[in-house]
């Protein structure tokens, strides 16, 4: 579960650092757009909570995450064929990230906690918890130690829109989240069928 969860959290981790040198270098829009790429993103994702918690209840929590992966993953790479103005673009791939965001805040917590209650192990919920928090701080302290020294290597540096500078740019910001975001869906899915789908409510 925690391997998973690392992965999965990385490729999210990774853009989220590297934005603001996306938007300024690769979109060449103004650096004050950028809270409202991130307010789309995160309206989107509040938004689609009941709809996430809907396909849930149908299919399942491990097919409910592999869907919102597979949706991430679809929409993000669109931001590798982006460049200077596209901020209309940009804009409409955060909303469709924005919404595959709603998987991840619905389904690793419930899994945790069926996790630990198929394990008969409610009185160390605290301490898997624990390491569940840790590693999303692991998340964002592995995104800044992964993407910045990788641009460096590749030969960007913030300022830069030479086209060398802005395909590492774009290959770190765009294809780099999408590959790690397989990866997780890939380890996934090789423990998809193991998970039974949420017991359905009778309808009225």
């Amino acid at each position: 579960m925690l391997l998973v969860y690392l992965c999965n959290g990385l490729a999210s981790a990774v853009p989220a650092t590297l934005v603001m040198f996306f938007v300024q270098d690769r979109l060449q829009a103004a650096p004050t757009q950028v809270p409202l790429f991130l307010g789309l993103y995160f309206v989107a994702a509040a938004l689609s909570l009941p709809l996430w918690l809907r396909v849930l209840a149908r299919v399942g929590l491990a097919r409910t995450w592999w869907a919102g992966m597979g949706l991430s993953v679809l929409a993000f790479v669109g931001a590798s064929t982006l460049g200077a103005g596209d901020q209309l673009a940009f804009a409409l791939i955060c909303v469709a990230t924005g919404l595959a965001l709603g998987a991840d805040l619905t389904v690793p917590g419930a899994w945790l906690n069926q996790g630990i209650a198929a394990a008969g192990h409610p009185a160390q919920a605290a301490t898997y918890m624990g390491w569940w928090q840790l590693v999303t701080k692991l998340n964002l302290a592995l995104a800044a130690g992964l993407a910045l020294p990788l641009l460096a290597a590749w030969g960007y540096a913030p300022g830069r829109q030479d086209p060398a500078a802005l395909h590492a740019l774009t290959l770190a910001y765009a294809l780099l989240p999408c590959g790690l975001k397989l990866g997780a869906a890939l380890l996934l899915r090789t423990r998809l069928w193991t998970f039974e789908p949420l017991p359905q409510r009778e309808t009225p």
